[in-house]
């Protein structure tokens, strides 16, 4: 048995719940593209008596994946992908504190949608990563990912803070901190996703909270900075908490040999080249999978929601300073937006194992239309500054809890529709097409803001139009689900 399967019981506990995987009910988040972990295990996987649990695909064509679904080993991966997270998707969740500061310094000369596309850039890189990164995660696990990711994002922070024109901050931040945040995000969640199965909504929900609170944290401090140090100290500074946690995810965050595919310990170092080669070019992008109903009409809802859900964190500060609220208060919208998505990230997938994961994400998609709609795009119209700010904070607060669902939910609504073997497939062809929506939503906007003189209500009527555009995808690959299950397709159905 391999060092890190010894003592397993000691790690997982004792009172470990054995589960049994579905096929059609994987909610996986992994990136991985290959199929190597259902078909040519580690050797340890076979019989391994330590092991509390067991998945197995109905394709009969691999042996059995066991899953401990808790234990003391398993929640202190999750705690590290949740310091990785505060880290990584907290840089991210604080662009629109970076977006508000450069339109009004470093590049006030620059269109809010030339600026936009530094930001576009930074998200984009940030998923479409993963499609390349998943493979090397199956074949090597997440070790090398998470240090080459912590090098590139402290060191991009770093040179961000003392970028002074367009292409340093688009190379510094749009470039580098976006492939430093994909190389921690996808190994840091994929391997959420080797210690449970069945809590996995739940599991990987508590660790995508650490975005959110990495989104109160960044805001707060370079708001405080500042004026006391300057806009490159403050930069410097959250890199250095950064540096912080990541040096504890490194620690934290392991993957299980007996899904992981290493290269076997006699492999020589052009094997292990071998190994990585075959890892990269396993990237598969499968258009016959569009073929499936169910997987054409959740990729069309995931691309309109991160269409829309990057808009307010951009530009919601911009648009509480166009409002006249306060200078301190609209930079303090995006914490407040983050507290209500920390509850936003891990209640969801403790409903959504039970009650449905698409039925959930129908929720969540009318729920944030309703904000967008009662709050955000009548807020202008409010004619005492104390009005205005009053529903400004009420509407951060349900629209950080009701987004905060999307990174959560979209991939294990992906992972529901296929099997075992297809997931990494269909999940990287999925977010193949929805990268780009997260490259383009972003300077959209900023030109719908140019083209309205600097008004925001086309902006917001455009991410209330993606949110229709999803609830509607969302509720129609139900509605096949359904059907394809022979069950009923009303409002009690749980799909």
């Amino acid at each position: 048995m391999s060092s890190n399967t010894t003592g397993f019981r000691d790690i997982a506990g004792d009172d470990d719940v054995g589960t049994t995987q579905a096929p059609t009910d994987l909610p996986v988040l992994s990136h991985s593209l290959s199929h190597t972990s259902a078909t040519r295990p580690h050797p340890s996987a076979e019989h391994d008596p330590e092991k509390p649990s067991s998945a197995s695909s109905d394709d009969d064509e691999g042996p059995e994946v066991e899953y401990p679904e808790g234990g003391r080993g398993a929640w202190t991966v999750v705690f590290g992908s949740c310091i990785s997270m505060i880290a990584s998707f907290g840089v991210m969740n604080t662009i629109g504190t970076l977006h508000a500061h450069l339109s009004e310094h470093q590049l006030s000369g620059h269109s809010t949608g030339e600026i936009g596309w530094i930001f576009g850039m930074y998200s984009f890189l940030s998923f479409f990563g993963g499609i390349q990164i998943g493979p090397i995660f199956d074949a090597f696990g997440p070790r090398a990912l998470l240090v080459l990711g912590t090098v590139c994002l402290v060191v991009g922070l770093m040179l961000f803070s003392i970028s002074t024109v367009y292409w340093h901050f688009m190379l510094s931040f749009g470039v580098l901190c976006g492939i430093g945040t994909s190389l921690i995000f996808t190994p840091a969640v994929a391997s959420v996703g080797h210690w449970f199965l069945q809590k996995r909504a739940y599991a990987t929900g508590v660790a995508t909270t650490g975005g959110s609170i990495g989104g109160i944290i960044f805001p707060l401090v370079i708001q405080a900075a500042i004026p006391s140090v300057g806009f490159g100290w403050a930069i410097r500074i959250v890199g250095f908490i950064v540096l912080t946690f990541l040096i504890l995810g490194n620690v934290l965050i392991k993957a299980r040999t007996s899904i992981i595919n290493p290269p076997s310990s006699s492999s020589t170092s052009a094997n292990n080249k071998s190994s990585l080669r075959h890892a990269i070019t396993s990237v598969k992008i499968d258009l016959t999978a569009f073929a499936d109903p169910r997987f054409s009409l959740t990729t069309v809802g995931v691309f309109m929601i991160e269409w829309a859900v990057f808009i307010p964190i951009t530009y919601l500060t911009s648009y509480s300073l166009h409002l006249g609220l306060p200078y301190a208060f609209s930079y303090q919208m995006l914490a407040i937006l983050n507290v209500g998505s920390v509850f936003g990230r891990w209640l969801p997938g403790l409903v959504a194992d039970k009650t449905g994961r698409f039925n959930i994400m129908l929720l969540t998609c009318s729920f944030c239309l309703l904000t967008v709609l009662s709050l955000w795009l009548p807020a202008a119209y409010i004619p005492t500054l104390v009005g205005k700010q009053s529903v400004m904070t009420l509407f951060a607060l349900l629209y950080g809890f009701g987004s905060g669902s999307g990174i959560s939910l979209t991939p294990v609504c992906v992972g529901q529709i296929c099997n075992t073997r297809e997931y990494g497939t269909k999940y990287g062809t999925c977010y193949f097409f929805v990268s780009f929506a997260t490259l383009t939503g972003i300077p959209i906007a900023g030109q719908i803001v140019a083209a309205s003189s600097g008004g925001y209500q086309g902006l917001i009527a455009f991410t209330a139009a993606s949110y229709v555009g999803a609830l509607l995808a969302f509720a129609a690959a139900r509605y096949v689900g359904l059907g394809m299950k022979r069950e009923s397709r009303g409002w009690r159905g749980i799909y």
